[in-house]
């Protein structure tokens, strides 16, 4: 199931379940816990309308980006076969849900700025969802570099975006204010890790829960909804 990040009014069902997803696409739980939770929605049957929000790994990472496992190693401690361990885990459970990681001892982190310009952007095109699903994709699955703006263009391309106006978008950098507000008002809100999941703008769940949790979840709240 790939639900839409804000449906048309003719689309939203009535009384939709809100839901705020906030994540960066360098974050492999992210996509994790998205696809676990649209198990869930698809499991529940439940109505929705899903809200995706920027944040940053790491706001301070060089242009040049930084390799994956001494960027662990040096922000987490992580040893190298800790590292092994943890891609093969998380290997396993994209395989489950049907989304494909493919790591290498060269993939690399990257700073996602204009990934979330951009997507503030196809936002006001009604192409938010598409085009977070594609940069996942992009970065985990075909390791396409995401701080280069002529691959963001690319992308937004193949997702259905003008081109043209994606690479204005990234040089004039006209949403770098409002990304840089909606990222501030998350941190404000307590959002210090992701992914983040905000359910009806009140009930806040952290991580990759898992389908069978996120379906308790979802049951839990709407029963609270009816009652």
């Amino acid at each position: 199931m790939q639900p839409q990040d804000r449906a048309q009014d003719s689309q939203t069902p009535p009384n939709p379940l809100r839901i705020d997803i906030v994540s960066d696409v360098m974050c492999p739980w992210c996509i994790i816990g998205y696809r676990q939770l649209a198990d869930a929605l698809e499991a529940t049957q439940t109505k929705y309308d899903l809200h995706w929000h920027p944040f940053e790994l790491n706001p301070d990472m060089p242009p040049e980006g930084q390799n994956l496992r001494e960027h662990l190693a040096e922000k987490y401690g992580v040893s190298p076969a800790q590292s092994e361990q943890n891609r093969t885990q998380i290997t396993q459970l994209g395989q489950d849900l049907d989304f494909e990681f493919r790591f290498d001892p060269e993939m690399r982190m990257h700073n996602t700025f204009d990934s979330h310009q951009l997507l503030h952007w196809a936002d006001e095109q009604g192409r938010k969802h598409e085009l977070k699903q594609a940069l996942f994709t992009a970065h985990f699955t075909h390791q396409r570099d995401l701080s280069d703006q002529a691959v963001l263009v690319e992308i937004a391309g193949e997702t259905g975006l003008d081109r043209v106006e994606a690479q204005a978008v990234l040089q004039d950098q006209r949403f770098a204010a409002a990304v840089r507000e909606s990222q501030n008002f998350w941190r404000g809100q307590g959002i210090q890790g992701v992914p983040a999941v905000i359910f009806d703008q009140k009930h806040l769940v952290s991580g990759a829960q898992g389908v069978e949790n996120f379906t308790n979840i979802l049951e839990q709240l709407a029963q609270m909804r009816q009652e």
